[in-house]
């Protein structure tokens, strides 16, 4: 099936002419040398450019070697029936994928073929896997949140369009449900969304897709899919490929677009294997030197266009996987000095139902207020420091110390807003809807509820807030400031809901 599309692609893009008599085709033919793993030496092409598509019997790959003799080329399937002496061709094409609305909506594999059982994707244009950060000069400051739906992240972890937020943790910690939940945010915000999925079991892809369809969230989405059971070289193209999809709604259509790369660490280990095969010196944790830059390169594709280069905004949101939360590992220490920030999911907060398991206090945004709505600025700070003096004190009030009544105060209050943080998976809240909750929550409304009916209230506060006091989560919506007024009409109504509960 790779072979027929590709040859129909090749088709398309003009790549394969006809023969005519005032024309002379010449074809340079290359032979194979060895096969190592998903690796494929060749000798005979000696003009072969770099990232060039070429064709090996019933297989293709692309050239990611240049030596004096030979070429290296890692196989994007099977190196099953590949031998030495096989033939290798070149396409004169750089591998590229199909880029355009033509894939919204679609799940496909990092070279832009379905994968959902649907029609084949028709594309007016194709774009290079491989392609130029935009430079400096075209580029303009992050100022533009991107809501996540998430009152921890948005709160005080603002993310803004343009920017780059690596979200890392141990398995099973919850870090692709953080970043559903900010493609579920996108759903009526015009946002395109890319999903690419990296090494990933194909079990957690089709749940992602799932929620995706239930949420109505699929039109505006691309799921690229390089599963686990795939060749290292598909794994390792895929965030390449699934960004060239990404980069053609910023640059042509001037659109805002949310990636996210699920793992990068998969990404890394799949690298690790293709360099060893091909004999490139092993560094640190035998990852080949140029690591960083496989990932640098990458991620400085993000970004935020001025108008006169397209205007739109690709924003990122890599994963990364710790082992026994070590941060200070090679991939993970690599990736935060690469990004704008990080959201550190901790198994402690996971395994005691902080969900989700951020740890504020490692957790930080580069971009901070700047991409933040205004009405965020009156609650976000006194959240914050609340939270801090919270978590300091926790610790010293567990050896049962006589404790004075301003530390009882903070120890309720604190409890309350890690309550009021916890967030149900695949539910993400308006920007106005967090206000009002993390508002009521800053003044002292909530300190005399029992933990246990926080969530009740919150859930009661919020559908109230839409029926009573619309208008003013309309304004917050729309970027006003939290106004005397506004904060008057959310207090006098979280008083009322919360009349009931304390009496109770």
């Amino acid at each position: 099936m790779l072979k027929e599309t590709v040859k129909d692609t090749l088709k398309e893009v003009g790549a394969v002419s006809k023969k005519t008599k005032a024309s002379i085709v010449s074809e340079e033919i290359g032979e194979v040398i060895e096969v190592i793993g998903s690796i494929v030496r060749a000798k005979g092409l000696s003009s072969v450019k770099m990232d060039e598509l070429v064709e090996i019997g019933n297989s293709f790959g692309i050239v990611i070697n240049l030596n004096e003799d030979s070429v290296g080329i890692v196989l994007l399937d099977s190196v099953q029936n590949i031998e030495a002496g096989e033939k290798v061709k070149r396409t004169g094409r750089i591998a590229d994928v199909p880029v355009g609305p033509a894939l919204l909506g679609r799940v496909v594999n990092p070279l832009g073929e379905p994968l959902d059982g649907g029609a084949k994707i028709v594309a007016t244009e194709r774009y290079n896997i491989e392609r130029e950060a935009h430079q400096i000069m075209e580029r303009q400051e992050v100022s533009v949140p991107l809501q996540t739906g998430l009152k921890a992240i948005d709160a005080i972890i603002p993310i803004g369009r343009g920017q780059r937020e690596l979200i890392l943790g141990d398995r099973q910690t919850g870090k692709t449900a953080i970043a559903v939940d900010a493609i579920l945010a996108q759903k009526n915000t015009g946002v395109i969304c890319v999903y690419c999925a990296i090494g990933s079991r194909a079990d957690s892809v089709a749940k992602v897709i799932d929620v995706l369809e239930k949420n109505d969230c699929m039109k505006n989405t691309i799921v690229v899919v390089a599963g686990g059971e795939q060749s290292p070289g598909l794994v390792y193209v895929a965030p390449y490929a699934a960004t060239s999809m990404a980069e053609y709604f910023m640059e042509k259509e001037g659109r805002d677009v949310l990636i996210i790369y699920d793992n990068l660490t998969f990404h890394a280990q799949a690298y690790r294997q293709l360099s060893l095969f091909l004999r490139r010196p092993p560094g640190r944790e035998a990852f080949p030197g140029d690591i960083f830059y496989v990932h640098s390169r990458l991620l400085e594709r993000s970004t935020r266009l001025k108008k006169e280069y397209g205007g739109g905004s690709l924003t990122a949101l890599p994963i990364c996987e710790t082992l026994a939360e070590n941060v200070s590992a090679y991939i993970p220490t690599n990736l935060i000095s690469i990004t704008d920030g990080q959201i550190f999911l901790t198994n402690t907060l996971f395994s005691k139902g902080v969900i989700p398991a951020i740890n504020i206090g490692i957790s930080v945004s580069r971009v901070g207020s700047k991409a933040q709505l205004p009405a965020y600025k009156a609650v976000a700070g006194d959240m914050k420091i609340s939270y801090s003096q919270f978590e300091e004190l926790e610790a010293f009030s567990k050896f049962g110390t006589q404790l004075d009544e301003e530390t009882r105060k903070t120890l309720r209050r604190g409890e309350r807003i890690r309550e009021v943080l916890k967030q149900p998976q695949y539910h993400p809240l308006r920007a106005s809807e967090q206000i009002v909750v993390i508002y009521a929550t800053n003044i002292g409304i909530f300190d005399d509820i029992e933990i246990s009916k926080i969530a009740l209230v919150q859930e009661e506060l919020i559908k109230r807030a839409n029926a009573e006091i619309k208008a003013v989560l309309l304004e917050i919506d729309n970027g006003e400031k939290l106004k005397d007024e506004f904060k008057e009409a959310i207090k006098n109504l979280a008083e009322d809901v919360a009349k009931k509960y304390i009496e109770e």
